[in-house]
């Protein structure tokens, strides 16, 4: 095998495991946003009931993403870390606090306390991964694969737009996953949310999208070639299309497909991501040839990950499929 394949093969495999966790943890995330639209305590808990089974394993994604990236890509993993020692930390902290307020809830005399908690942390924890993200796009200046700015340099007003725009779209993940788990008052309150939640959702991307091109000058250099502009028509073509079926499946009561078509806005939303920048891992020209470890050490990763990969996957299938179904007042 050409050894400049194995690079395009962790690439590929690292991008997995983080659109796994995204889709996964996000609708997790987006069920803590949502708290704030949601008062009665027995209703949280039915919304908290609904991820319980899931929520901790769904984290194993973020896990082997970032082991994948420490072992197949040291330079990434180097310059990347340094730049995001504040962000990183605190999102760290605040997941912590999700998972001690998801398991000691139930025990509490008292709810408030701990719901309010779990609503803030859960906004922070989605913010500051979208904060990550926009700062990525915009590029981090390094000094031979070394960070070489200040602790700061990864907020940024593109940062920002990004970090509300995956807050909402976690909100809008959250609420069709309770769509498809809940039933009665409960279910009808989030099928009222799909199309605020929606129209917000694309107003956010439209602002990420403007403003990509202008944070990354090889993005803008990209999209201006032909044919690329095409594919960019096209891309967004098939989001629009996208999330209006979903509003019009919420509209129907069509609970499964709504969820899928909003999996499918986010899935087609990172894959353009990825064709915008690749073969470039961390701009704003560190490639994944250049970021690679030898070619000895991504094979013996690939046993481990080859190995892994089918048990992490097999059981998050079996665990989904156990747990499928509504969740009822008398499970809470």
């Amino acid at each position: 095998m050409d050894s400049e394949l194995f690079p395009v093969i962790w690439f590929g495999l690292i991008g997995l495991a983080l659109i796994l966790y995204v889709i996964l943890d996000g609708y997790s995330l987006g069920i803590g946003i949502l708290f704030a639209c949601v008062k009665d305590e027995q209703q949280r808990g039915i919304m908290l009931t609904s991820a319980a089974p899931f929520w901790d394993g769904n984290q194993t994604w973020l896990v082997l993403s970032a082991a994948g990236l420490y072992g197949a890509f040291p330079m990434v993993y180097a310059s990347l870390l340094p730049a995001m020692y504040l962000p990183l930390i605190l999102m760290l902290m605040c997941l912590f606090f999700r998972g001690m307020t998801f398991e000691f809830r139930s025990e509490a005399k008292s709810h408030k306390g701990f719901d309010t908690g779990f609503c803030l942390v859960t906004i922070v924890v989605a913010f500051i991964q979208g904060m990550i993200v926009g700062s990525v796009i915009a590029g981090l200046v390094s000094d031979d694969g070394n960070f070489a700015e200040n602790a700061l340099s990864w907020f940024s007003g593109f940062g920002l737009c990004t970090g509300i725009a995956l807050v909402i779209g976690y909100a809008l993940l959250g609420d069709t996953w309770l769509i498809m788990k809940t039933e009665g008052r409960l279910q009808r309150r989030f099928y009222r949310l799909v199309r605020p939640l929606m129209i917000l959702f694309m107003l956010a991307m439209l602002v990420v999208v403007a403003g990509t091109p202008l944070a990354n000058e090889r993005i803008a250099e990209r999209w201006s070639h032909w044919p690329n502009p095409v594919w960019l028509g096209l891309a967004t073509a098939t989001m629009l299309a996208l999330a209006i079926t979903a509003v019009r499946s919420a509209a129907r009561r069509q609970e499964k497909r709504i969820f899928a078509q909003v999996v499918a806005m986010f899935v087609l939303g990172l894959a353009g991501l990825v064709a915008s920048l690749y073969p470039v891992m961390l701009p704003p020209d560190m490639t994944l040839w250049a970021a690679a470890s030898s070619r000895s050490s991504q094979q013996f990763l690939l046993v481990g990950y080859a190995i892994l990969l089918p048990i992490i996957l097999g059981y998050t299938a079996y665990s989904y499929r156990v747990f499928r179904g509504k969740v009822r007042e008398s499970e809470e």
